[in-house]
């Protein structure tokens, strides 16, 4: 099993592709750029889709959903997200066997469909606000794909709302922002840094946005999330007014925001080993695997029978499986169990259950335990608590270990070059140095963070006055 698996320190890139295929999380389509997302990886984003979905309705929003073809028409209007967009749109032309006498895109974001059907439910303020949320699938055709992190179709989140003042918009989009951070750090383990989007990096079309950016196991850094305060651009380029309390008519105020699949390659990224997939308990569907051994039919029927008590017992909280196949050996079972990244294993043996116990594995430290019978349900519980909170810390301290505050030019370029992670620098805010930046080293502003320390410095490139520090790293 995992012997499949290129180690990390040999080829980065190849061991996280051996685990994103040997763990059967997803496959190369036969259409170039594509995926197939495969159970055991669509069970992640499941658990993705149900908790983050969970969060955005006990604040009030809704889902609906919007169609897949959009008229070229529509993506015109809007012409900064056009620019945007273009090279990477794909376009339908023939449908029916016939020509199409307008083009149709396939959606690579939704904002024009969207705001075309806001047209027709918005006339007065107590219209407002609207805060829809879809499901859905995207394209953009990628040149250089790699699976979940950027694929041709890839399935997503994306909030569109509708708000009466600029105000209600920034902080619907900074409070969408707060839920991705809580759900990134609380449910997938990962450390984020918060913070907006300078000028050159924000979404085409937006007014500000807003990101969660994450370090992953080689040091780049990985965009976990988006959340954009629209303004009134596409309000204005699809004639969306209502008229306001004092009988006037004013344009719309807008956001959107959005999650991806590419979660579950940050999630690899972050904690995956040599081994295979690591889980964090709260985003794993199947929480423990109970592997019972035995030796010919007498010890098989002892050991089932007593497995399927402690099944039943752990059942009451978690998902449980026992792996009773006769087919394959522990040693097999155990290895694809790790590989598959279930954060608790389970192994019982005739002498497990004289001493009515049970050795336990917690997949992250890979250290065998032996527990009682008695109170296991509290022990697994704690464990996978416990499990949960050092990911996290663990997922932190090397963040914080690769995050470097630099002052001088040459050592920022030996800084990205030689270690890579996040370097803290001064910029003066001007996109010349920032582009400089790029061309010379490939690493872009991450993010604005929203808790730097307030600190007057010199830009890294030209040496004006800086208001302080701003996130650089190499990023997928």
């Amino acid at each position: 099993m995992a012997e499949k698996i290129t180690p990390r320190n040999v080829d980065y890139s190849r061991w996280y592709t051996d685990v994103v295929l040997q763990a059967k999380l997803a496959d190369y389509s036969p259409v170039k750029g594509a995926m197939v997302i495969r159970p055991n990886g669509y069970a992640i984003w499941e658990m993705i889709q149900q908790n983050l979905d969970r969060m955005f309705k006990e604040t009030g929003h809704v889902n609906a959903y919007f169609p897949l073809l959009i008229p070229e028409s529509f993506m015109r209007k809007e012409a900064e997200h056009v620019e945007g967009f273009s090279p990477e749109c794909a376009i339908v032309t023939i449908g029916g066997g016939q020509e199409l006498e307008e083009r149709l895109y396939i959606r690579p974001t939704s904002e024009t469909i969207i705001w075309s059907m806001y047209k027709k439910w918005i006339m007065s303020y107590r219209d407002l606000p609207i805060l829809i949320n879809q499901w859905a699938n995207v394209m953009r055709w990628e040149l250089r794909t790699r699976l979940f992190l950027r694929t041709s179709e890839f399935l997503w989140q994306e909030g569109h709302t509708a708000h009466a003042a600029y105000q209600e918009a920034e902080e619907e989009a900074l409070k969408i922002l707060k839920i991705y951070k809580t759900f990134a750090e609380e449910y997938l383990a990962i450390p984020v840094i918060a913070g907006k989007k300078s000028e050159a990096e924000k979404f085409a079309g937006a007014l500000h946005t807003y990101s969660i950016e994450a370090m992953m196991q080689d040091r780049k850094a990985l965009q976990a999330g988006t959340s954009h305060n629209l303004g009134q651009n596409f309000a204005k380029a699809f004639d969306v007014k209502f008229q306001d309390k004092d009988g006037k008519l004013q344009y719309v105020w807008a956001t959107s925001w959005g999650v991806s699949t590419r979660l579950v390659g940050a999630l690899i990224m972050t904690h995956a080993d040599d081994n295979g997939l690591v889980l964090p308990p709260k985003i794993a569907q199947r929480q423990i695997v109970i592997v019972p051994i035995w030796r010919g039919e007498e010890e098989k029927k002892q050991v089932l029978a007593y497995a399927n008590e402690v099944k039943e017992t752990l059942g009451k909280e978690f998902t449980v499986i026992l792996d009773d196949r006769d087919q394959y050996k522990p040693g097999y079972k155990f290895a694809e169990w790790e590989l598959q990244g279930i954060p608790v294993r389970l192994e019982i043996g005739p002498k497990d259950v004289a001493k009515n116990g049970m050795v336990m594995v917690r997949r992250d430290l890979m250290k065998k335990e032996f527990i009682p019978k008695n109170g296991v349900l509290e022990t697994v519980r704690g464990t996978l608590e416990r499990m949960q909170k050092e990911m996290l810390e663990n997922a932190r301290k090397f963040q914080q270990e690769y995050t470097h505050i630099v002052d001088d030019y040459k050592e920022f370029k030996k800084t990205i070059e030689e270690e890579g992670g996040f370097v803290k620098s001064h910029w003066c805010a001007n996109p010349e140095c920032e582009a400089k930046i790029k061309d010379d080293t490939k690493a872009t502003i991450r993010n604005i963070p929203f808790d730097r320390e307030e600190e007057k410095g010199k830009c890294i490139i030209c040496g004006s006055e800086s208001e302080g520090r701003v996130i650089f790293a190499k990023a997928y």
